[in-house]
Formats: C-alpha cells, structure tokens, sequence
C-alpha cells in the first residue's frame, strides 16, 4: 500500500490532508508539525513513505531545509510542496520537489497531484 508522509504545521489542515488522503485509500506513513521531527522520522523509518507532502512556512525547519535534508539522504524520495508561499515554487522544484501545489487548492487537485507523481514512479520502476 502507498504511504504518504505529511509534514504541515496547520493541526486542521493536517488532519484534513489524512482524511482526504485516507478516503483515497492511501496510508499515512506518519503526519508531523515541523521538519524537524520529520527528518528523525524519516531516516529512523525502516521502510521509507512512497511520498511526501510538506508545507513551508513551519517552526524549527522550515519546508526547503526539511526537504533538502531529506533528499540529502535519500534523493529518490518524491515531495509535494503545498504551500501558499508561492515565491518558494521555484526553489522548492529546483532542489528536487517533484511538484509544487499553491494553497489554497481544493482535494481533487491533491489526489491528481499525487497519482501523477506515483505513475511516474511506476514508469520509472
């Protein structure tokens, strides 16, 4: 099963990222508030999440330092930005993001974004 790791600092729209993602029929790898907590999750994981959804603007690490450290260690990973930051779009692709989501958006744009980014993967394999 495909699981999504959610990094979003906003509670509400975190638990609303699992519900739409879960209706969907993916599994929630895990879902924190700050980079930080999801970088030690990531590289403790034995098995690594199929995707990963991150905000930019959170405490401790903000979206572009989570995402480069996790490419940093393990550059296959597959990150949607979703943010309504939209002067990061650009960086946030040229460091490794596969896709870059404005806020807001509603979940039919989500689940398109994140099929895409999971056929590439199945072309890729």
């Amino acid at each position: 099963m495909v699981s999504i790791l959610i990094i979003e600092d906003d509670v509400s729209l975190r638990r609303l990222y699992e519900i739409i993602i879960s209706l969907e029929g993916y599994q929630i790898f895990q879902s924190t508030g700050n980079g930080e907590n999801a970088v030690k999750l990531f590289k403790t994981a034995s098995e690594k999440p199929d995707l990963i959804l991150i905000d930019h603007r959170m405490p401790i690490k903000t979206g572009l330092e989570t995402a480069e450290e996790l490419l940093e260690y393990d550059a296959k990973s597959k990150i949607i930005f979703a943010s309504a930051d939209s002067s990061i779009k650009d960086k946030a692709l040229s460091i490794g993001a596969k896709s870059f989501l404005l806020k807001p958006f509603n979940s039919d744009v989500l689940i398109r974004e994140i099929e895409s980014i999971l056929s590439l993967q199945d072309t890729i394999t």
